[in-house]
Formats: structure tokens, sequence, C-alpha cells
């Protein structure tokens, strides 16, 4: 049986979340004063727009009004999606950074920064920049060696329908 706030909600929200065709990734309880918020992250393989976030955000106000989840006191609902430089926590995070150029940690110590090629249920494919006049190399990275893991963002990334013009 679940224990914590969070994992009741998690129960209660993620089939919801999962109905309107997106991952809930996060659900987060904060006290701001006497108000409480709620975060609750969703996230999808080809991202979530606007309408998405405003469908699930009336989807998720209407089932907690008609539960005692949240308690008696007033809160605030907030429903977004992960941040540009989300940390890669799931097998399905890294798939979804394909082709983005990704921060890891190594368990052998230090940092490697480089772009996700391909993903399988081993670990990565990655290339690593070169750098001053070097070609990129490839590297594989097994999950097992990688600590963490953050998508960097990327201001001059030429877009995948750019190279192909």
């Amino acid at each position: 049986m679940s224990t914590t706030q969070s994992e009741r909600l998690r129960e209660l929200l993620e089939p919801l979340v999962s109905s309107q065709g997106l991952d809930l990734e996060e659900i987060e309880v904060d006290s701001v004063g006497r108000k409480r918020v709620l975060r609750v992250v969703v996230d999808s393989d080809t991202g979530a727009d606007l309408d998405q976030i405003a469908d699930v955000s009336r989807a998720l106000s209407a089932k907690l009004d008609e539960t005692d989840a949240m308690g008696e006191g007033e809160y605030t609902l907030e429903v977004g999606t992960p941040g540009a430089e989300r940390p890669l926590t799931e097998h399905r995070h890294y798939v979804r950074a394909t082709d983005r150029l990704v921060k890891f940690q190594l368990a052998e110590g230090g940092e490697l920064v480089a772009r996700i090629l391909k993903v399988d249920d081993e670990g990565v494919d990655t290339e690593v920049p070169g750098v001053k006049g070097r070609k990129a190399t490839a590297r594989r990275l097994a999950f097992d060696d990688i600590v963490r893991a953050r998508v960097q963002v990327e201001f001059s990334r030429k877009d995948k329908k750019e190279e192909e013009a």
C-alpha cells in the first residue's frame, strides 16, 4: 500500500495522464506559505503541446476535485513539461533525447558531452564532437557506466529537416 501523498497521487493520476497519450514524469507537492502547490510534469515521445497540457490539466483538476487526495486545504495545480535541461532518468528519456547533446557524469569519474545517436536496452551509442578541427568520434556508453545525464541547450543546433534539405 502506498504510504506517501506523492505515491497516492501518482496511483490516482497516472491512468488519467496515460489516457491522454502522455507519460506522468513527476509529481511534487510543495508548501508555499499557507497554500500548497501540486506540480505535475508530463511528456510524451513527441512532446506535449499547450492544448494537450490544458486538456490534461482540466482532467486532473476534475479528478482531484472529486477525491480528497489533496485534503481540505487550498492548493494550486501546475501542469507542465520537463525543462530544456532535463535529467535523463528513464530509458524512455534517453530515447527521446536521440540526436540531442547530453552531458554525462561517468561512473569511472569525469564528464563527457556527446550527442546520442542510438539507444538500446544496454546503453547508448554517442558521437563525441571533435575539438579544434578534429573529427567527431563514436563512443558506446552502457547504462551502468552513467551516473547522471542531462540534455544540454544548443542555441545553434541544426534541425534534422534543415540538414536533409
